[in-house]
């Protein structure tokens, strides 16, 4: 009996900010790895998630957007490596926003594409949203592209073709990572990052999106709690304030809201000790 062959490789998730890349990694890994926020480039590092399937094995790498108006230090580290995401994949995949013109960040990444040979698969997502307004010119795009797939990655419509489509693509191989594994994130990053959403929920246009969060203590207890202590930073005192609230009181949302969503998914009853620091010099380490 012939053996089937097996695939494997990377398919980077690439787009300018808020496009719905990490809302798209989540629902084509089946669970949740990125945050999700409506707030610009939340996505820091080059996040893996990972797909198993009888075919093989998928490696979709969510990336920062591209943002052109800020000239900050983090801002220009996160834009280089959105473009150095694009090395050393197997097939791009390209999403754009049709309730959105055609912009400025979209041309500049448009630009850079057209230098990769990778193949490119152009996605199409939000087709939920009722006659989206510039779908047309995102149509005419996708001539440009090896395939194009529309999809509603916030409601998984057509995440299934898109998978195949990759598959279609991807080179024969061995698995990349073991069976057990979804993503390349170790826990307490992936909880700060859990955490971190929380944060931009809270306060969106209030709180700059340079705010980082270090969770530096794990540890399963004797009655069974799953305790996190997890520090805030800030790059000024005002958003200590704020962030701390009248009373405490917007910490404990912030807190409340991510022990939710880290109890759903891991299982167990956590403890989590949030505390908040002015520190201007983290984005030093990232």
């Amino acid at each position: 009996m012939e053996k089937k062959s097996f695939k494997s490789g990377f398919a980077a998730i690439v787009g300018r900010s808020n496009v719905g890349k990490s809302t798209l990694l989540n629902s084509l890994v089946g669970t949740k790895i990125a945050i999700v926020t409506e707030k610009a480039q939340t996505t820091r590092q080059a996040i893996h998630g990972i797909l198993h399937d009888p075919r093989g094995q998928i490696v979709f790498v969510d990336t920062p957007g591209i943002l052109l108006k800020s000239k900050d230090r983090l801002t220009k580290t996160l834009n280089q490596r959105a473009k150095e995401s694009l090395e050393g994949v197997d097939v791009v995949i390209y999403v754009v926003d049709p309730t959105r013109s055609v912009g400025g960040e979209e041309q500049v990444l448009l630009r850079g594409l057209e230098k990769v040979k990778t193949p490119k698969i152009l996605v199409i997502n939000k087709i939920d949203v009722l006659n989206p307004q510039y779908i047309e010119d995102y149509r005419e795009m996708g001539k440009n592209f090896d395939q194009v797939v529309e999809i509603s990655a916030m409601k998984n419509k057509h995440i299934k073709s898109l998978v195949n489509a990759v598959f279609e693509i991807l080179p024969e191989g061995e698995p990349i990572y073991p069976e057990f594994q979804i993503t390349n994130m170790d826990n307490k990053f992936w909880i700060s990052e859990i955490i971190r959403e929380k944060i931009f929920h809270q306060f969106y246009q209030e709180v700059p999106y340079n705010i980082n969060v270090l969770v530096d203590e794990t540890e399963h207890r004797e009655n069974g709690i799953f305790y996190i202590h997890a520090l805030i930073e800030v790059n000024d005192g005002r958003y200590k304030k704020m962030i701390i609230g009248a009373g405490g009181r917007k910490i404990k949302e912030i807190g409340s809201s991510a022990r939710h969503d880290l109890e759903k998914i891991m299982g167990e009853k956590i403890f989590l000790d949030l505390e908040v620091d002015v520190n201007p010099r983290w984005v030093e380490r990232i």
